[in-house]
């Protein structure tokens, strides 16, 4: 499949055919573009286990252009591999911030941890509590109203990044398979 993109209010000035961007976590590769955004292949392997097959035109996305080194980091390490699909179980005021609980594949449920980062749909966020099957984070007015997260609701699937360095210990720990 071929995504198109538009992007105006990311800036492409700097971006080079090749150059990878984040799609609500996804990292795709920009095969064109133009001043209002950019065209990127989508495999049935990045289908099977996100929810790029299930948009719709129109829909909000987050965008984020790759990191270069120098460049500040303001949050966890994110790298646009996408781990799996979760679901938005709950969303609950809570005095200055949403409460948000999402279910997560028990395949990918050990990699949370309390305190832990986890991206959804490339949001990076911490991790408040975690049971079983389920995590919950807490979001601020700032990151509701500037990612894609004010279009999401209870039902809603999500893409799902486990931390980095959990996800190769775990490797390291099983040994050769």
């Amino acid at each position: 499949m071929r995504l198109r993109i538009d992007s105006d209010a990311l800036g492409l000035d700097d971006v080079l055919l090749g150059d990878s961007i984040a799609v609500n976590g996804v990292c795709l590769t920009v095969v064109t573009f133009d001043a209002q955004g950019f065209e990127a292949d989508v495999s049935t392997e990045t289908l099977s286990r996100t929810t790029l097959g299930s948009w719709t035109v129109g829909r909000r996305i987050n965008l984020e252009k790759s990191l270069r080194f120098g460049d500040r980091v303001g949050g966890h390490l994110v790298s646009g591999h996408v781990d799996g699909v979760g679901r938005v179980v709950s969303i609950e005021a809570d005095v200055r911030a949403t409460r948000w609980r999402f279910a997560v594949p028990r395949t990918l449920s050990r990699f949370i941890a309390e305190k832990g980062s986890v991206a959804v749909d490339g949001v990076s966020l911490t991790v408040n509590a975690v049971a079983d099957e389920h995590f919950e984070v807490a979001l601020i007015p700032h990151t509701q109203t500037v990612t894609a997260f004010s279009d999401t609701g209870v039902g809603s699937g999500v893409n799902l990044e486990v931390d980095l360095l959990a996800r190769y210990l775990d490797r390291l720990n099983s040994g050769p398979r």
